[in-house]
């Protein structure tokens, strides 16, 4: 019965708080906004200030001047009234005779008390008379109850007093009165006290309070109209700039400001259309010197193409009849074959970074499981990763991630991402992950290395065109240095993004993000950029293998198996050795600690035959593998849904 009621008031109390913590950041967001408002408030409150303390001075000096005026016509009326009291009471000494007679001054008081008596500044009054007989018993005559008794004490001390007090006679009347006591010099034992109320004087008062709030109200209001009219003034121009200045970020380079006559507003314009001139000749030289950049590329990569199809004849020619060549001769047409394949990339990626930059790069939209780009891009660099020695590690889904991209550029990005992992990778593993978000509308793949790693800051450096963290270290891909610039430029095409993250000698991780259904606000990434903190492996017991979650990766490619098993069949070349090629556990520990517990994902299959295993799912020699690769495999990549197993495929020689 007592919960329910409670309940409702803590709903009506959490309701009122919200709603003013709402009104609260609507009227914070409007101070912070208004340059206009924060001058009108701060005007109006320090007119506020001002004005109430003048109020306070001028209400405080205009009462003391009522009060004195008060006084002084009271002692000038306690002066007559003192001696028509003592007029009447002179040499009576009978008791009854002296109250009788203190009646009569009493009412001649009373009637004395009227305008036409002289009384007119000191106002109407009541008074009360008290004398003692000479057998000490008190005669009084009139409200003589309202008398306070400190008054009383300060006159018969011979001293003529005044007191203000509050008082309700029978008259009706209840409020402030100022009474004045005072002694006489006749009579030894009379005390005449006069009674004035104070209605003129709070009724004066009232009314200049009245008076002042209202003209306090009316100052402020016309303050604030003046304020605002004249921060208006000064306001309008800067909001104009600032209008301005956003239309012209937005590409309107001829807008400018209005100049209006020679103040510091029309200063004030007149330079802001001067810079805006000087920005807008720049900006038109930067852009005609873009276009023209752009256009000598384009025009030059497409007017070498001619030669270097020639040349290109000419030197598979020559390649081609190396075997009847010099050896020196031959290494040399060797030299020009891979030299003119690195030239053609060159022209390549020139060409289509000249696209992007002059914005007529198209995507060739397809719906497709984004798991064929990343095989076929691991399909392409596993001859790189088999002359490193490095092991590739893939993680993909077992379920299809459909997304609509265009497959022919995101194949090039993974491709350019695998090899620079590659290149720094200092022949630890690569790792290439990828998970599907269809409630975030995103895909992310992620190129993980364990090499050298990135210095703060170089995480963005790393996107920009030709940069090479290290110049002197030779790449291994024959990279044109506009890998990651063109990677970059196609996520961003496909409305997604290319993020980095390096740490010296822990390695680099790149992240491709791109969207599942194009149009679809793209959100969080389901992989994580940077990798978690590497944690103590828990030893699985021996007697048990340790259970293989999804998580687990799918394909381990292990080109340093293949090359110890064919080193003896290449002369002139030395084994790779095996101490320099760390552990793949701690690369899958790096990225989810649950994925080093598996020693077994290092398996190259039944002795005798390591990494031999073919598309069909059985040795060279007929026998069952020990871990075939998955169903629908092609190329010596892994195919299409994983079983749950780690598996290994072939690592020969793709090219």
């Amino acid at each position: 019965m007592i919960a329910a009621p409670r309940n409702r008031l803590e709903r009506l109390l959490a309701a009122a708080v919200a709603w003013f913590k709402s009104v609260g950041e609507s009227l914070g967001h409007v101070w912070r906004r208004s340059l206009q408002l924060r001058v009108v408030v701060s005007t109006l409150t320090l007119s506020l200030i001002v004005i109430v303390i003048l109020g306070v001075v001028l209400t405080s000096q205009i009462t003391d001047r009522l009060l004195d005026a008060k006084i002084n016509a009271a002692v000038e009326e306690m002066g007559r009234a003192r001696s028509t009291v003592e007029t009447q009471l002179n040499g009576v000494h009978d008791s009854s005779t002296q109250q009788s007679r203190l009646d009569d001054a009493l009412r001649a008081l009373s009637s004395g008390s009227s305008p036409q008596a002289g009384s007119a500044a000191a106002g109407s009054f009541d008074a009360a008379l008290l004398m003692t007989n000479d057998n000490g018993q008190e005669i009084t005559a009139g409200p003589t109850q309202e008398v306070p008794a400190e008054l009383r004490r300060f006159v018969q001390q011979n001293q003529v007093s005044y007191q203000f007090a509050t008082v309700s006679d029978a008259d009706g009347y209840h409020g402030p009165v100022l009474l004045i006591g005072s002694p006489s010099s006749q009579v030894s034992t009379l005390e005449v006290y006069l009674i004035f109320p104070l209605t003129n004087e709070e009724r004066s008062l009232s009314l200049m309070h009245g008076t002042m709030l209202v003209g306090g109200v009316v100052l402020l209001v016309l303050l604030a109209a003046i304020t605002a009219l004249v921060t208006r003034q000064v306001v309008l121009p800067i909001r104009s700039a600032a209008r301005i200045a956003t239309r012209f970020a937005d590409g309107r380079l001829k807008e400018r400001m209005v100049v209006r006559g020679e103040d510091d507003m029309a200063r004030l314009a007149m330079s802001f259309n001067e810079m805006a001139e000087s920005l807008s000749t720049q900006i038109t030289q930067l852009e005609e010197f873009g276009n023209l950049q752009r256009r000598f590329t384009s025009d030059v990569s497409h007017e070498l193409r001619t030669p270097l199809t020639t040349v290109r004849m000419a030197a598979d020619l020559i390649h081609g009849s190396s075997d009847d060549l010099d050896p020196a001769l031959a290494r040399s047409a060797e030299l020009l074959v891979t030299e003119l394949d690195r030239f053609e990339g060159l022209l390549n990626d020139l060409l289509e970074i000249s696209r992007h930059d002059a914005g007529v790069a198209e995507l060739q939209v397809e719906s497709l499981d984004v798991r064929m780009c990343a095989r076929a891009a691991l399909s392409m660099v596993r001859h790189l990763a088999k002359e490193s020695g490095v092991e590739l590690v893939v993680d993909l889904p077992e379920e299809p991630v459909v997304a609509e991209v265009d497959p022919r550029r995101v194949e090039r990005v993974l491709r350019n991402l695998l090899a620079n992992a590659i290149d720094h990778s200092e022949g630890k593993p690569v790792l290439i992950r990828m998970r599907g978000d269809a409630d975030a509308n995103a895909v992310g793949i992620v190129v993980r290395d364990q090499g050298v790693g990135l210095r703060p800051g170089e995480e963005k450096l790393v996107f920009n065109r030709f940069w090479r963290s290290d110049p002197s270290r030779m790449r291994r891909s024959g990279g044109t240095g506009l890998g990651l610039s063109i990677s970059v430029e196609d996520a961003h095409l496909h409305e997604g993004k290319l993020e980095a993250w390096g740490e010296p000698g822990a390695g680099a991780s790149f992240r491709l993000t791109l969207p599942m259904v194009r149009g679809r606000k793209l959100g969080a990434s389901p992989l994580s950029l940077e990798p978690p903190r590497r944690r103590p492996a828990v030893e699985a017991p021996a007697a048990e293998p340790p259970a293989e979650s999804a998580e687990t990766p799918q394909v381990l490619e292990n080109p340093a198996a293949q090359e110890d098993s064919d080193a003896a069949s290449r002369p002139g070349q030395g084994r790779v050795d095996p101490a320099a090629v760390p552990p793949v556990h701690q690369l899958l520990a790096d990225v989810d600690p649950a994925l080093g517990q598996h020693p077994d994902l290092l398996d190259d299959g039944p002795p005798g035959e390591p990494g031999a295993g073919t598309a069909d799912g059985s040795n060279s020699n007929g026998s069952a593998p020990h871990r075939g690769p998955a169903p629908g495999s092609s190329n010596g990549v892994a195919g299409g849904d994983r079983s749950g197993t780690p598996e290994h495929t072939d690592t020969g020689d793709a090219s």
